[in-house]
């Protein structure tokens, strides 16, 4: 498959390019060390229907499909993951309702995120239920018109700072204890608590939550899908964004990549540019072959996903495990490529290195996404 993008895709790219050059790349450093979220850019992002990109036209966005948010989480994160973080996690968080909501949950609930008036956050992970989704703790009660919900929630990224939330806690039948694993929306309110915020290593300015859910009410209309809805829904999301975070990391590859480029042009040792020398060379070229086939793995994955290809998912695996582990390799490199100056904060790409590693842990670890990929070639037996 040739992967030209049309003439509307690279107006799209063009245009985030620049908003990137005039707004972030001044802020990013300064981002990354204030570890402040940056509420002038996403008020820049909502102003360009950057925020409005996940959401179908009826509801006020610009369509929803996945490719052209590959290409604008992608060009971001060039130059900042943390801000790149910022559409990914309003499309994150908001998926299910597109995914599994009915009309009038959407019609409530998209117009003010299309708009980035509101901001939305992906509740799923606990301390102790990662990986494994089933040990979630979390637990609702019907009572009367309101579900009654209780539990913590872990690594929320932002969750602090987000108006609506999707939550995933097991409903708890009050007459035979059967658990079923269900999806609500929660508008931020009373009853929620944000409990603890993380010190992160890397993508700063991107705060992350620990929340407490204190029998809270959610009305029952509320509730995504049927009870016992709420695994299915939550693959759903994930094999829709983690296309998103491929395009982080290959954002990363590229923007390391670039740095690395420049700086054996202009570093001179014995006399020449440290371009000229073979050890170089070969570095520069293994980051460049692995970055460009992270792009056309990811942009297959999100065309995959656009067009409801029966092996979406299994593509979409294999781009974030590709890519986010090509990210660090190629950031390892980068730093490596620079020498001392590439550990030091004089250039971007310790920042990048520090991005580039949870890229291969959020919205599932990569040997999670193995685990998919497998099975999509053994069947769900094995």
């Amino acid at each position: 498959m040739d992967f030209e993008l049309d003439k509307e895709l690279l107006f799209l790219k063009e245009m985030v390019r620049d908003l990137v050059q005039e707004k972030v790349v001044p802020r990013a450093a300064e981002i990354d060390r204030t570890d402040e979220f940056p509420w002038d850019i996403k008020e820049d992002l909502a102003e360009h229907e950057i925020l409005a990109m996940p959401f179908p036209e009826e509801y006020g966005g610009t369509g929803g499909k996945v490719l052209p948010m590959v290409i604008v989480v992608e060009e971001i994160a060039k130059v900042s993951c943390s801000v790149s973080m910022i559409p990914g996690a309003q499309c994150l968080g908001s998926a299910a309702i597109v995914l599994a909501g009915t009309k009038e949950q959407k019609q409530r609930f998209l117009p003010s995120l299309a708009s980035g008036e509101k901001l939305c956050a992906y509740a799923l992970t606990e301390p102790n239920a990662g990986s494994d989704v089933g040990g979630i703790q979390s637990f609702a009660v019907r009572e009367g018109n309101d579900y009654v919900l209780n539990g913590t929630k872990r690594f929320i990224s932002f969750g602090n700072i987000a108006d609506i939330l999707t939550v995933f806690a097991k409903v708890i039948d009050q007459n035979t204890g059967e658990k079923k694993l269900s999806c609500f929306v929660v508008e931020k309110g009373e009853g929620l608590v944000v409990r603890n915020l993380e010190h992160k290593m890397g993508v700063k300015g991107t705060p992350t939550a620990e929340l407490f859910f204190d029998n809270m009410r959610v009305p029952a209309e509320d509730l995504l899908g049927a009870e016992g809805d709420g695994f299915k829904i939550a693959m759903q999301v994930l094999d829709k964004t983690r296309a998103e975070v491929a395009a982080q990391a290959l954002g990363l590859a590229q923007g390391a990549l670039d740095v690395a480029v420049q700086y054996a042009r202009d570093r001179v040792q014995f006399g020449n540019p440290i371009g000229k020398f073979q050890a170089i060379q070969f570095k520069l070229a293994d980051m460049e072959m692995k970055t460009q086939a992270s792009r056309y793995l990811t942009y297959v994955a999100a065309d995959k996903y656009d067009r409801k290809a029966h092996d979406r998912g299994k593509y979409t695996a294999m781009a974030k495990a590709f890519t986010s582990d090509t990210a660090m390799e190629v950031t390892t490199e980068a730093i490596q490529v620079l020498g001392g100056y590439g550990y030091s904060e004089e250039y971007p790409v310790e920042r990048m290195f520090r991005d580039a590693k949870i890229q291969q842990i959020y919205e599932g670890t990569n040997e999670i996404q193995r685990i998919v990929i497998a099975r999509s070639l053994l069947g769900r037996g094995f």
